[in-house]
């Protein structure tokens, strides 16, 4: 037990930090899923969806097809 304590009085920060990046990657991955699905670009929603790390794919997605308009509704 006294490792553990050892442990938390020297790294902690370490769990907030995970915390943040937890929220970070799954505030991009929501919006990349989202605007793929919207999009109908499915090959993307399934990238997005199953090989997401810490938000850099939502974010590719997003910065590639900002210019992009959406498809309307039908």
């Amino acid at each position: 037990m006294n490792c553990y304590n050892d442990f938390i009085t020297q790294f902690w920060w370490f769990i907030p930090l995970i915390v943040i990046l937890a929220i970070w990657d799954t505030v991009w991955k929501l919006l990349g899923l989202w605007k793929s699905a919207r999009n109908n670009e499915l090959i993307w929603f399934i990238l997005i969806a199953f090989l997401n790390t810490l938000g850099i794919l939502p974010i590719i997605y997003i910065l590639l097809r900002k210019n992009k308009p959406e498809k309307p509704e039908v």
